[in-house]
């Protein structure tokens, strides 16, 4: 589910804008939205920090060849270069242009690896494959072919020294030399179930990983990832575009069902010796994080329990396997181990990160696990690490502590000293650090301002302008602005909310409400951040005569331990209160029409939506739920296992938390909508919260999109949905 979050956040949150007002406003239509692209924002593409901390490189269109060439950025002064231009890209003069996915310089900058676009064919992985590689040498500006193979490739990285590039390939590891273009395959029992250097459809989506493997500092060995799915049960997929229809088998593990068998290998280039490294006899546990620590002899190895409430710090010597528990981390509900960090120091330190006093803060270790001082403390929380400057003993870090509403880039000492706010402009903010955090591009937006990247330097002294992105198209429409509030729930909680108002808001009307839920563990709506395509339609509905409201339920992100993990065992029901008290609130107001109160959303989203409908049928007239999840048994284990324990050992929570135990209570108008070929969230939920609303003689209204997966995108896909949506409410609510 961290993904299913990603894309609402980024799709469906509601933020608005403040731009200056054309003489004659033109009314916003969906075709503008979703069809035109007149409102799609400028960005900065495949950023990547020089070795002097001074530059960067980016991509960019070549305005003459139509083509995609790298450029070089003076963070100084924004001053720009062409360091690749796409006529260099070529084997021979009359080659067409080359076209690739992504670029990575060497260590020493000599030359540049491309990656060409995969074979084309649907993947059930959040990684994106690689197609074949190959390489420009800037000297002598050479362009030459590295692999020519029609299967995918993934994972690719350059050794430490620059000399080899490995890589995974049908579940194998290798390393290709580039000085002789000699391939030596690492590992060699990769199979269709048995997988080496990568990951399983659950470990990608729920502890954020894609690359299972790293090179030793030394770039002597690599250490890897083997999974072996064979015993996760098999869930199968239709395709429904061919004369007898296709079957797409998955291996998914779904609450209580058993997990991938995972062991952590070290292959040694020169012997191609295999050495396994001892993480104990119960195979019925997670390793979420492997790193090498600065001794090219020693891995860090955190092995998580099924409960996902204990973490232990492993470090195993790479020569003979054995282990050693250095740390232990436990909490009495669950671990964020996405958050959780570890970076290694000079002067045998390290850098450790935990929710233990409440917050999520940083801690400073000494090699053997004795704690030598907390770096970051207060009721905020740390939310993205950038990581240590070593040579001054600089922690970087975006955080809450401004407001739970707002991301800011900081410093701190490892003594948790001087820290220090970089950015100034409120609102949310995310860094690119040169690797000797010298300066950043700083990627910054709130309710007014479309995303801007600039550059700053380690002091917080802006330094460029590196794409203001202003959105001229923008100017003759009038994008409604949302107004931030808190209101008090019944039983007394204080929550985050936002209401968006049509321009022409006339407080002595009633307005119908349209409510957009998340609701998910560490979720979060209500920020001050732009919102792209959902500002937009949510202004079109506001032109229309509607208010839009979002809030932060308990269970939310960005407001502590405490407020997040109140739901343990119970999903489906403080989320669900807390959107029921936002639409008590919403019908205390004057100008609201109580009558004519809806919710909507997406994945989470989507299963928030469902069950408020139906388990507050008197307050909410009508729901539109996308690709919900409709009973957690139906979801994957480590997403669901973490927050509600197994079926077997929460039976009730389980049942209480299903939407069909609540279908007979449906009154109001109800439209579900999944795509059949949704490797996510299955289309399972629908079919089952389906039978059961008939079952219960409910009338409702569903869409299914045949072979679409839990994005619900592609031709004019995303088009046709959101006409459909927005026909729905407008009959509806």
């Amino acid at each position: 589910m961290r993904k299913l979050y990603s894309l609402c956040s980024i799709l469906l949150i509601l933020l608005g804008a403040v731009l200056p007002m054309a003489a004659q406003q033109k009314t916003l239509t969906l075709d503008d939205i979703f069809a035109s692209g007149k409102f799609r924002g400028k960005s900065v593409r495949g950023i990547h920090w020089m070795n002097d901390g001074k530059r960067f490189s980016y991509l960019d269109q070549d305005t003459v060849a139509k083509a995609t060439g790298i450029f070089i950025c003076d963070a100084e002064t924004g001053t720009r270069s062409v360091a690749i231009a796409p006529a260099d890209l070529k084997q021979n003069p009359d080659d067409p242009m080359f076209r690739f996915t992504s670029y990575q310089w060497s260590p020493n900058e000599s030359s540049v690896l491309f990656i060409s676009a995969p074979p084309e064919k649907q993947y059930l992985s959040r990684l994106t494959p690689a197609g074949n590689l190959f390489l420009f040498t800037l000297k002598n500006k050479k362009f030459q072919r590295c692999t020519n193979v029609a299967e995918p490739q993934y994972n690719v990285k350059f050794s430490p020294d620059g000399g080899s590039i490995g890589l995974v390939r049908e579940n194998n590891i290798y390393a290709l030399d580039l000085i002789t273009g000699a391939e030596k395959q690492l590992t060699t029992d990769g199979a269709d179930h048995i997988i080496n250097g990568r990951f399983d459809w659950v470990y990608e989506e729920e502890f954020g990983l894609s690359d299972g493997w790293c090179w030793s500092p030394d770039g002597g060995r690599i250490a890897f990832w083997r999974l072996d799915e064979n015993r996760v049960p098999e869930y199968t997929m239709t395709e429904w575009d061919s004369l007898y229809p296709k079957l797409i088998p998955m291996r998914y593990p779904k609450p209580g069902q058993k997990n991938s068998i995972v062991k952590i290998g070290v292959v040694s280039l020169s012997s191609g010796t295999v050495t396994w490294m001892n993480i104990g006899e119960n195979d019925d546990i997670y390793i979420p994080r492997m790193q090498w620590t600065l001794d090219p002899n020693t891995i860090a190895i955190r092995r998580l329990n099924r409960a996902q409430n204990t973490v232990e710090l492993l470090y195993a010597d790479v020569q003979t396997g054995t282990s050693k528990v250095i740390l232990t981390e436990k909490e009495e509900k669950w671990l964020n181990i996405e958050k959780q960090q570890l970076t290694f120091l000079p002067k045998n330190r390290f850098l450790w990160s935990s929710e233990r006093d409440g917050y999520h803060h940083l801690y400073l270790y000494k090699n053997d696990g004795t704690l030598i001082n907390q770096v970051t403390q207060g009721n905020w929380q740390v939310e993205n690490y950038y990581g240590v400057d070593t040579k001054n003993d600089m922690v970087y870090f975006t955080s809450t502590e401004v407001s739970p509403l707002e991301r800011h880039v900081y410093k701190i000492r490892l003594d948790g000293k001087k820290k220090q706010q970089l950015t100034k402009e409120p609102g949310t903010h995310t860094a690119t650090f040169a690797r000797n955090f010298a300066a950043f591009t700083d990627s910054y937006s709130n309710e007014t301002t479309p995303t801007q990247i600039t550059t700053i330097d380690n002091d917080g002294r802006r330094l460029a302008m590196i794409e203001e992105n202003a959105m001229p198209a923008l100017r003759d429409y009038a994008p409604a602005v949302p107004t931030f509030l808190q209101f008090k729930t019944s039983d007394g909680v204080t929550l985050d909310a936002e209401i968006l108002r049509p321009a022409d808001f006339d407080s002595t009307k009633k307005y119908p409400v349209l409510i957009y839920a998340y609701g998910g563990p560490g979720s979060q709506v209500v920020q001050r951040r732009w919102g792209g395509s959902s500002t937009l339609w949510y202004s079109l509905l506001a032109q229309k005569g509607y208010l839009i409201f979002m809030l932060d339920n308990r269970g939310s992100g960005g407001r502590g331990k405490a407020f997040e993990q109140i739901g343990y065992k119970k999903l489906g029901t403080y989320e669900v209160d807390d959107q029921i008290e936002g639409a008590k609130y919403l019908a205390s107001l004057q100008y609201v029409d109580k009558s004519r109160i809806g919710i909507w959303g997406w994945s989470y989203g989507g299963y928030t939506s469902a069950m408020a409908i139906m388990r507050g049928a008197d307050y909410f007239s009508t729901a539109v739920s996308v690709a919900p999840v409709t009973d957690w048994r139906f979801y994957d284990n480590i997403y669901t296992e973490r927050y509600m324990g197994t079926p077997l050992e929460n039976p009730e929570g389980y049942e209480n938390a299903s939407v069909m135990k609540y279908a007979d209570r449906l009154k109001g108008n109800f439209l579900l909508i999944h795509g059949t070929s949704d490797d996510n969230v299955h289309f399972q939920n629908t079919v089952n919260l389906v039978s059961a609303l008939e079952q219960s003689k409910k009338q409702f209204r569903t869409m299914f999109y045949p072979d679409k997966n839990h994005g619900i995108a592609g031709g004019n896909t995303t088009m046709h949905l959101y006409i459909m949506i927005t026909n729905f409410i407008l009959e509806k609510l």
